[in-house]
């Protein structure tokens, strides 16, 4: 289960320890620059060790663990709250969150008003 020698790809190390629900997400993260490796944009390939921060970007939050054991195999979270150290700052509240506007579809265009109220809600 763990390797104690060697590196681990960093696409398969986040899949693994559960940071991404399949490896092909996250080949596509590091391809899409969201995963970072000692602070250097990471290519899925790229080997890790023990000791490396990994800074993962996921809807809007920003995950930061650090490389306690390397796993190739996928693990239960148990084990993989053992290969890693989480030092993400805390998610913010959902009432912190700021509301999205959504249109139903087929509505046609905004009124002015409707402009002026997401404009509003916007901030603007």
């Amino acid at each position: 289960m763990a390797e104690d020698e060697g590196s681990v790809r960093v696409d398969s190390w986040i899949w693994s320890v559960r940071l991404t629900k399949t490896r092909a997400l996250a080949a596509a993260a590091c391809r899409a620059g969201h995963v970072r490796v000692n602070g250097e944009r990471a290519k899925p390939a790229q080997p890790l060790r023990p000791g490396d921060e990994v800074r993962v970007r996921e809807e809007g939050h920003e995950r930061v663990v650090v490389v306690q054991k390397l796993v190739r195999k996928r693990v239960g979270a148990a084990v993989a709250a053992e290969c890693l150290v989480d030092n993400s700052p805390p998610r913010p509240p959902r009432e912190f969150v700021p509301a999205v506007a959504e249109r139903d579809r087929g509505a046609g265009r905004p009124t002015k008003r409707e402009r002026r109220d997401l404009h509003q809600l916007r901030g603007r």
